[in-house]
């Protein structure tokens, strides 16, 4: 469970970040898309968009709409298959992308006090370990020597 809600957490992070920054707020289904365009290779169709994510061609569409007028993808009718419209990247949604995930990276990143926080107790854990090793080593010492005086 914290695992989950640690991942939850940093989804949150990152999301709240992008909110707040200039930058224009994408849906679930329009993220998804976006970076399954950026992420897989080419090429990508509206027809297999719509089967991978499970979702109608016209969910698709809709979201290609808005990210279309975001200037994030581009469309062309595939050449070869008229039926078919072809989804292609463009620079601008790669910069889009390439600075939401700085703001994930950013989220995953420990904060200087706790990072303090992690440092004194990996000291305290340290300087622990160092006394328990030195008290192992004593109880060798003392155990030997009431078995010395008894041999002699």
């Amino acid at each position: 469970m914290a695992r989950n809600l640690k991942a939850l957490g940093l989804w949150r992070t990152a999301l709240v970040a992008s909110v707040r920054k200039d930058a224009p707020d994408l849906s679930a289904r329009q993220l998804a898309i976006l970076l399954q365009v950026y992420l897989t290779d080419p090429p990508h169709t509206v027809r297999g968009l719509a089967s991978l994510l499970n979702i109608s061609k016209p969910a698709v569409t809709r979201a290609l709409d808005r990210l279309s007028v975001l200037g994030f993808v581009k469309r062309k009718r595939d050449a070869e298959d008229k039926r078919n419209v072809l989804v292609q990247r463009t620079v601008k949604g790669s910069v889009y992308l390439s600075d939401f995930a700085e703001l994930v990276i950013a989220a995953g990143a420990v904060a200087p006090e706790d990072m303090a926080r992690i440092q004194a107790d990996e000291q305290l854990a340290a300087a622990a370990k160092a006394r328990l090793e030195a008290e192992l080593q004593e109880v060798p010492a003392r155990e030997a020597t009431p078995l010395e005086a008894s041999a002699s």
